[in-house]
């Protein structure tokens, strides 16, 4: 690298070097030189533990791959226990412990009491990490009014359609009996919202179409009131933790037309956001990860701001203010106007050359990860901004892509020495575990008992497990199609299990449950039918892709109290290991040549459709149209799973390499198709000889070995190869 600064044995980019002593150290107590003295002394601990980890990862997947060329498909399906002593005797399932419960302690209350929507946004773009951070509290009315939850019929009128907005007045309605129903009548009979003070205590006074008056069935729903109280402007609720904001205004348009002047209902929908660092960004030098570092800073200070042209108009975006109501009882009450923010740092695999230690070494990216994100939160702790973000003075730091107890162990001890490091209270970081590798998902309670005082959040990541599944069982036979390992067995078990051990490990009142993307945006009515699946099977936490889609999945958790769910499934039968280790192989190929082939389009267009983007543009999550032109929000996630589905069956001879190098050629005109109307594309198609189409062709032919089958490697490669160009 060139333009570099030399500092405590390491050699540090200058963008990076810059940052550090210009923006991030001052009024953080920390001064540059403490800060890369302890980030050498951590590289010279952490470093080699680092890579006997991922040695382990390597040593472990080899024993497996040849215990399957030695054991063909029939004699494990007729073998299952023999296998599972073999992954026992060589240490990749370990023995459960005696039962324990966490003692994580001082979490904030969107993390440790209440259940609700959690949205996942890159921080590399100010513009959706501040619309994520703002979306604490979003429109119903907008939420339903925009969106397929109501259903066009094809007449709406230019313009607000009245009609339209009936529905949407019915649609709220329902949901208000359903949240805080009243005592007598329904909210679609409501002529007026009022208030009135019963023994110097502030009540809501409700009346009917016909004249009679009426009350909430708990008066205690009632939290607070803007305006006057004769006349309130504003009306919170509170659910399930849940608040909900009933504004009134006979004067506005949508107000004349209610039947009581509400003009919206305001539902506090995202309380926790993970700010990304890692699967949904394209951070592959110390320039882009100087642009991660900074946004999450200026979220942090809560300096951040994006300024954008929208519909001709231009719009500076910041953070939003807390919200301020008089209480019932006299008091004041002030609502959190931002999501609680998390942030996610890399794995463990990957290493950065924004800084090289002293053999000539890039460091581990999960290493500056922990240091850089921390120090910037530091911000938060000492009041450095106009807005707190956690109240109770928590990092929560997300950490991804750890492979059994061990690696968990590894970033407790790295978190524990970044406390050290930069002068923190121990346990000052929080630690969110994904269970998203084979590994984890089987040894979850002893992941957890690794980080049982520090942890906040346990999550499911279908897309990734899979991914991981198909790499570490690659050998074993070929895979059903990925449609039908849904269906399968193990993923049950694996969502369930993951609930179960939480549950068991004392997360009620704790810490979070999660489960994972709902990945259609555009498609929030299915969203509301299906994603209720989660609050019922125990999630405190589900992610979402947009504010929007985050008031929408709120109305599910006032619909289902989570914490009774989980008291409840407290005393089911835990999911079965035995079930998760169910590899969901294609026992006999019984697709015709078509269905091989829809599969291939499929695969292969979501690959292309994906990886164009993160190569030519650096873009590390987007809604990427599917072979039906249906937008998905993708990831490195979905193309692990693609390209190892594809790898697999073209070792099991499932299809050839010819078919898929046409099927290849054959979607990138598909995608080039699609990508028509974007100035900043550049077509694959008809050299198919770009970088970015020969990145997609990596992941693929060379997918058996890629370590655990991750994309970041070939990703990481091909982008710092196009930039070079550049």
């Amino acid at each position: 690298m060139g333009n570099n600064i030399s500092a405590n044995n390491l050699q540090i980019s200058q963008v990076l070097y810059n940052f550090i002593e210009k923006e991030a150290t001052p009024e953080s107590g920390i001064t540059p030189e403490h800060f890369w003295q302890s980030l050498a002394e951590i590289v010279a601990t952490f470093t080699p533990r680092n890579r006997e980890l991922l040695s382990k990862r390597d040593e472990l997947q080899t024993k497996i791959d040849e215990w399957h060329k030695k054991h063909d498909m029939a004699f494990y399906l007729d073998n299952r226990d023999e296998y599972k002593a073999f992954l026992t005797n060589i240490g990749y399932l370990v023995p459960k412990g005696e039962d324990f419960k966490v003692s994580t302690w001082n979490s904030d209350y969107e993390i440790s009491i209440v259940a609700g929507p959690q949205l996942v946004v890159p921080v590399m773009n100010a513009r959706y990490a501040l619309n994520a951070a703002n979306a604490r509290w979003g429109s119903l009315f907008n939420a339903l009014y925009g969106t397929d939850v109501i259903p066009a019929t094809g007449d709406e009128e230019p313009g607000y359609d009245a009609d339209r907005g009936q529905k949407v007045i019915e649609w709220a309605d329902d949901f208000l009996d359903q949240a805080i129903p009243l005592k007598n009548g329904k909210h679609c009979q409501v002529s007026r919202y009022g208030l009135i003070n019963q023994d110097g205590h502030i009540v809501l006074d409700v009346e009917l179409e016909n004249g009679t008056m009426t009350c909430l069935t708990n008066q205690d729903k009632l939290v607070g009131w803007q305006g006057f109280s004769e006349d309130p402007e504003a009306l919170l609720f509170v659910n399930h933790g849940l608040h909900i904001e009933i504004q009134i205004d006979g004067e506005n348009l949508i107000g004349k037309q209610h039947h009581a002047n509400v003009k919206d209902i305001v539902m506090e929908s995202a309380m926790t956001t993970i700010q990304d660092c890692e699967d949904s960004v394209a951070a592959v030098d110390g320039e882009d990860k100087v642009a991660v570092y900074r946004n999450w800073l200026g979220l942090m200070r809560g300096t951040l701001e994006e300024t954008f042209e929208k519909d001709g108009e231009t719009i500076t975006r910041a953070l939003e203010q807390d919200r301020f109501y008089k209480g019932t009882s006299g008091e004041t009450v002030s609502m959190q106007g931002r999501s609680l923010m998390l942030v996610r740092n890399v794995g463990h695999l990957m290493t950065t050359d924004a800084v090289v230690d002293q053999d000539g070494n890039e460091v581990f990216e999960g290493i500056l990860d922990a240091m850089v994100t921390t120090l910037c939160a530091i911000h938060d702790l000492r009041r450095n901004s106009p807005f707190r973000n956690s109240r109770n003075g928590n990092i929560y730091i997300v950490k991804p892509k750890m492979h059994g107890p061990e690696e968990v162990a590894y970033t407790n001890d790295l978190f524990n020495a970044v406390e050290d490091a930069l002068g923190l209270k121990r346990h000052t970081i929080k630690v969110g575990v994904m269970d998203e590798e084979r590994r984890t998902s089987v040894n979850l309670k002893e992941c957890i008992r690794a980080v049982r005082e520090r942890v906040f959040f346990i999550n499911t990541g279908f897309l990734d497990r899979t991914g991981d599944e198909i790499h570490t069982s690659m050998y074993a036979g070929p895979f059903l199609p990925k449609e039908s390992v849904k269906g399968q067995p193990w993923i049950s078990a694996y969502e369930d299990s993951n609930v179960d051990i939480g549950i068991a490990a004392g997360f009620i009142g704790k810490a979070q449950v999660g489960k994972g993307m709902w990945a259609k945006p555009d498609m929030m009515a299915d969203m509301m039918m299906q994603k209720v699946a989660h609050p019922n099977v125990g999630a405190s936490c589900a992610w979402v892709p947009s504010p929007t889609a985050a008031t929408l999945h709120s109305v599910h958790y006032h619909q289902i109290n989570v914490t009774e769910t989980q008291r409840r499934l407290a005393s089911r039968s835990p999911a079965s290991v035995d079930d998760i280790l169910k590899i969901p192989l294609m026992t006999e190929n019984s697709l015709s040549a078509e269905d091989i082939q829809n599969e291939l389009d499929n695969n292969a267009q979501g690959i292309l459709g994906y990886v164009v983007r993160w190569i030519d543009q650096g873009m590390g999550a987007s809604k990427v149209p599917d072979i039906n032109n249906v937008g998905l929000m993708e990831d490195r996630a979905t193309c692990r799973i693609s390209s190892q589905h594809i790898a697999n069956w073209l070792h099991h001879g499932i299809c050839s390499k010819e078919q898929v190098m046409e099927t290849m050629k054959r979607m990138a005109k598909v995608v080039d198709e699609q990508n028509a109307g974007d100035p900043n594309y550049t077509d694959m198609a008809p050299g198919f000889d770009g970088i970015a189409f020969q990145a997609a062709i990596d992941l693929i032919f060379n997918g058996m070995q890629q370590p655990n089958g991750y994309t970041e490697p070939v990703l990481h490669a091909r982008r710092k190869e196009l930039k070079a160009q550049a």
